[in-house]
C-alpha cells in the first residue's frame, strides 16, 4: 500500500513536469505557433476563395523582352514581405560592396496588399514567368491601378539607381549632345538658402514628380519651368544641380550661342524624358550681339520655350538663369507658362552665413558669431561663393575662417560720407566762376545762412551750428583783405561748385 502510493506520486510528478516543459516550450516558441496558425488560416482561405491568376512572361510573343517583367521583378524584390517568405534568393551587387538584395526564387511566393486587397506573386520556375494572384471579386477594382502603381515604383527605383549624366550641345553640323557622368555633389540640404523658400521649392518639385495624372486631367503638358535670377556668385548654378540631383534627372546644358542651336526643335527632340534642361545667362544672350539683334534673339528664345512643349514630350523641367534683375527682359519671356516659378537669389545675410558655416566648418555656434552678425546688420553683404571660398581656404581653423569673414565684411560695409570741418589753421577756399563785388552785408548774410544750415559758404559742408565766432571773423577778414587787394574780383555764393562736385579756383587773371 505504501509502495503503491509512492509509485503513483512519482508518476504524477513526472506527468506534471512533462506538462510544464511542454507549456514552457509553447510559450517560448509562440512565434512558431503563430506562424503555424497563419499558414493554416491562409490554406483555409485559399481553399474557400476563388482566385484569378495573371502571368507576366519574360519574353513577348515576338521574342522581345517584356518591359513589365523587368519592372515587376524589381518591384517584387523590394517588397517587405519577401523577408518573411518561406524562401528567397540573396544576391550581391557587382558594382557596390556590401550591397545585398533579395530575389524571389523559383516556386517561392511573396505577398502584397493594395487598396485593401490581398495579392501574391509567385515565381513559376525556370521558364521565366511571374504569376500574380488576385481574388476574383477584387480584380476589376484593383488590377489596373495596381499595375500602374507597380510601374511607378519600379521607375522611381530605377531612377535612383541609375547614373545621372550631363549633356551639352556639341555644336558644328547637325544638333547633337555630348555627355559625361554627372558628379556634382550639391543637394537641396547643403545649399545655402532661406529655409522657408527652400521648403517651398522642395514641395513644388515633389508635387511635380507626382503630378502625371493631374497634368493629364488638366490637358497640360507635364513639365515645369523655373527662373533663377540674381547677382553672380549667389548659387544659381549650384541650385540647378541640386534640383537635378533631387529629381534624379539627367541635365541637358543648352548653350544658345553655340553653332548647333540653329534648329532648336531638332535639338529638343534629342532629349530624353526625366531630364532637366538648363539655359544659363539668359539676360546676357537676349541683349544681342554677333550681328543678331535683341529682337531676333528674343523671338528665338520664345520659339525655344514653346518648342519645349510641342517637340520634346513630357516629364521635363526647364531652368533658366539670369545674372541680373528682370528689368529690360521682354515680359513675354517671363510670363507664366514659359517661366512658371521665379526664384530670386540674393547676397548672403547672417542666416545664409550660418548655413554655409554649418556645411563648410561644421559649426552650429561660435564666440565670434556676434561680431559676424554685427557686420551683416551694418549692411555688409558677401556672396555665397565668396563666403564659401573663405571657409574652404581656412577649413583647418574655424576661428581663423570667422576672423577672415569679419575682415571681409568690414571692407565691404557701407561707410558714412565724410564730414569736412573748417579750422583756423586752414580756412576754406572761396571760389567762383564769375566776378563781381561782394560787400560786407552779403558776406554776413551768406555766413549766417550757412551757419543756420550747418554748412560753409562754399556749400561743401563744414560749419557747425555752434562754430566759434572767431572763425567767422577770420573768414570775414580774409574776404575783406582779398577784395581790397584784387578789386573787382570776388567770390560769390555756394552755387559756384563745378559740375563734377569739385572746387575750381578762379584767379584774378582768368576773371579779367
Amino acid at each position: 500500500m505504501g509502495q503503491d502510493g509512492v509509485g503513483g506520486g512519482v508518476i504524477g510528478a513526472l506527468l506534471y513536469a512533462a506538462l510544464a516543459v511542454l507549456a514552457l516550450r509553447l510559450v517560448l516558441s509562440y512565434k512558431s505557433a503563430a506562424h503555424a496558425v497563419r499558414r493554416a488560416w491562409r490554406w483555409a482561405d485559399e481553399w474557400a476563395q476563388a482566385y484569378q491568376y495573371y502571368e507576366v512572361p519574360r519574353l513577348a510573343v515576338d521574342g522581345a523582352e517584356n518591359p513589365l517583367f523587368r519592372k515587376a521583378a524589381a518591384y517584387v524584390a523590394s517588397l517587405p514581405s519577401l523577408e518573411d517568405a518561406d524562401a528567397a534568393c540573396v544576391l550581391s551587387s557587382a558594382a557596390k560592396s556590401n550591397d545585398f538584395a533579395l530575389q524571389l526564387g523559383p516556386g517561392h511566393t511573396a505577398r502584397d496588399a493594395f487598396l485593401g486587397a490581398r495579392l501574391a506573386w509567385t515565381n513559376a520556375g525556370g521558364d521565366g514567368r511571374l504569376v500574380l494572384r488576385v481574388r476574383r471579386h477584387d480584380r476589376t477594382r484593383v488590377l489596373r491601378p495596381y499595375l500602374q502603381h507597380l510601374e511607378s515604383v519600379a521607375d522611381e527605383m530605377e531612377a535612383r539607381r541609375r547614373e545621372l549624366r550631363v549633356h551639352a550641345n556639341a555644336g558644328g553640323g547637325a544638333p547633337r549632345w555630348a555627355s559625361a557622368p554627372f558628379t556634382h555633389p550639391a543637394t537641396l540640404d547643403t545649399v545655402a538658402m532661406d529655409p522657408d523658400l527652400k521648403a517651398r521649392v522642395r514641395a513644388d518639385l515633389e508635387s511635380f514628380l507626382k503630378g502625371r495624372a493631374y497634368y493629364h486631367r488638366l490637358g497640360r503638358v507635364w513639365r515645369r519651368s523655373y527662373l533663377l535670377y540674381g547677382a553672380p556668385g549667389t548659387g544659381k548654378s549650384t541650385f540647378a544641380a541640386a534640383m537635378a540631383r533631387f529629381l534624379g534627372y539627367d541635365v541637358y546644358d543648352v548653350d544658345l550661342s553655340r553653332g548647333g542651336c540653329d534648329d532648336l526643335r531638332a535639338l529638343l527632340l534629342d532629349t530624353a524624358p526625366r531630364s532637366l534642361i538648363l539655359v544659363e545667362d539668359l539676360d546676357r544672350y537676349l541683349r544681342g550681339g554677333d550681328g543678331e539683334t535683341a529682337a531676333a534673339r528674343t523671338a528665338r528664345v520664345l520659339g525655344f520655350m514653346d518648342g519645349l512643349s510641342s517637340s520634346c514630350g513630357e516629364e521635363r523641367v526647364m531652368v533658366f538663369t539670369m545674372s541680373g534683375g528682370k528689368d529690360g527682359v521682354d515680359p513675354a519671356v517671363l510670363r507664366p507658362g514659359r517661366l512658371d516659378v521665379h526664384i530670386h537669389f540674393t547676397m548672403c545675410d547672417f542666416e545664409g552665413f550660418k548655413a554655409l558655416a554649418s556645411n563648410y566648418l561644421g559649426l552650429k555656434d561660435h564666440k565670434l558669431y556676434p561680431q559676424v552678425e554685427e557686420g551683416f546688420h551694418a549692411g555688409a553683404r558677401l556672396s555665397p561663393a565668396e563666403l564659401g571660398e573663405i571657409m574652404l581656404a581656412n577649413r583647418g581653423s574655424a576661428s581663423r575662417a570667422l576672423r577672415t569673414v569679419i575682415s571681409a565684411l568690414q571692407h565691404v560695409a557701407p561707410s558714412p560720407p565724410p564730414q569736412r570741418t573748417v579750422t583756423a589753421a586752414r580756412p576754406p577756399r572761396l571760389t567762383s566762376r564769375w566776378s563781381g563785388h561782394l560787400d560786407e552785408a552779403s558776406v554776413a548774410t551768406a555766413t549766417s545762412e550757412a551757419s543756420a544750415a550747418g554748412q560753409s559758404p562754399r556749400g561743401g559742408g563744414g560749419f557747425a551750428k555752434d562754430a566759434p565766432i572767431r572763425e567767422i571773423k577770420k573768414l570775414y577778414g580774409l574776404i575783406k583783405y582779398r577784395s581790397r587787394k584784387d578789386a573787382g574780383v570776388v567770390p560769390v555764393d555756394d552755387s559756384a561748385a563745378s559740375p563734377d562736385g569739385r572746387d575750381s579756383d578762379v584767379s584774378p587773371e582768368k576773371d579779367r
